[in-house]
């Protein structure tokens, strides 16, 4: 009996890399995406942590590499006017665009046999074989404020660490180099119910205050205007897997607080726990919601830990009378700062 086709909706990270997977398997996959490659994302643009791990055993590592990958071995917090020494990270990341990630994982899909279909979005219901891999959950509000995301690569920036995180009363950036010489600049912010649309005057916002060490570092930049794009509706909530009536990956099941660095890592992880459990079904070897539900236990399993903790890291961080304490203490403390690394992946 031929393997049953599975179906993914969203072709990001989570859902080129368990088509990958399931190919592998020789699942036939058909992926549905909006949109069409290469494009850019809002997103940070680094691996770190254990999702490392999942690359190499699904043979992607090499593929990183030959796209231009580039290693992150350090990394800095500043606030508006505090500033920390660079300091190593536990283990390294790597970094690289995702204009060309999207479309190398896209390239490597369709060469095991894949069917990507692009520009076309899903309009059908979800059920058995169907798996959302759309990325973010939409929330409009969260405790009266709207969370947006906001990206665009530079050049002639002067940073000091591989990893910058700059953060405000109002949000943070990060400034990371990836390849070709580029810094990926990448801001998460909130806006009040009711305030303009602050992503119109994005420049302002990704540059930071007049005299702070993002403004400094941003100087001299120059910006690939074609790179800049934006995302609204984020939600900073933990969720679980378990609650979804659909079978979910990514951040189609919950965000991790981009200040963990850990989002990419995510979504590359929550695919490889779902190849195997999909791989029985279409096999004929197990239900439909036994599957779904080993996925989900899976990746609560995995997640539930780290988002408890990057839950209440984003609340601190964020809060106006601890940025410069949370600032000094990472400069000074190894535990502190192996903990929050750590505990965050």
């Amino acid at each position: 009996m031929p393997p049953k086709p599975i179906t993914l909706v969203g072709g990001g990270l989570a859902g080129l890399t368990l088509g990958i997977g399931l190919r592998r398997h020789e699942i036939p996959v058909t992926i549905f995406e909006a949109g069409q490659y290469p494009r850019h994302r809002v997103c940070g643009e680094f691996v770190s942590g254990r999702g490392q791990e999942t690359l190499a055993r699904l043979g992607l590592r090499e593929m990183f590499e030959r796209t231009g990958a580039v290693s992150a071995s350090n990394a800095a917090f500043f606030s508006q006017t505090k500033s920390m020494p660079p300091r190593p990270l536990p283990s390294p990341a790597i970094c690289l665009s995702r204009f060309n990630l999207d479309h190398a994982l896209a390239r490597e899909f369709r060469r095991l046999g894949g069917e990507l279909v692009e520009n076309h979005r899903w309009q059908k219901e979800f059920g058995e074989g169907i798996v959302r891999t759309t990325g973010r959950r939409l929330q409009t509000e969260e405790h009266g404020s709207r969370w947006f995301g906001l990206k665009v690569h530079a050049r002639n920036v002067t940073s000091t660490a591989d990893l910058e995180m700059h953060v405000s009363p109002r949000g943070y950036v990060g400034l990371c180099r990836v390849n070709g010489g580029v810094v990926n600049v990448c801001g998460l912010f909130r806006r009040r119910t009711g305030e303009e649309d602050a992503s119109l005057h994005w420049h302002k916002l990704l540059c930071g205050q007049p005299g702070s060490p993002l403004d400094q570092r941003l100087a001299n930049a120059t910006y690939d205007e074609d790179s800049f794009c934006a995302v609204a509706g984020l939600s900073m909530e933990p969720q679980r897997a378990e609650t979804r009536g659909e079978c979910c990956l990514g951040d189609a099941i919950t965000m991790i607080p981009p200040v963990t660095g850990n989002g990419m890592s995510m979504a590359f992880e929550s695919a490889e726990l779902a190849v195997e459990p999909l791989a029985a079904w279409s096999r004929g070897e197990s239900s439909w919601p036994d599957a779904q539900q080993q996925i989900a236990h899976r990746c609560d399993t995995a997640f539930a830990r780290r988002l408890a903790w990057a839950k209440w890291l984003q609340r601190a961080i964020l809060a106006p009378a601890l940025q410069n304490s949370l600032i000094t203490l990472a400069a000074h403390s190894e535990w502190f700062w192996r903990t929050a690394f750590e505990r965050t992946r």
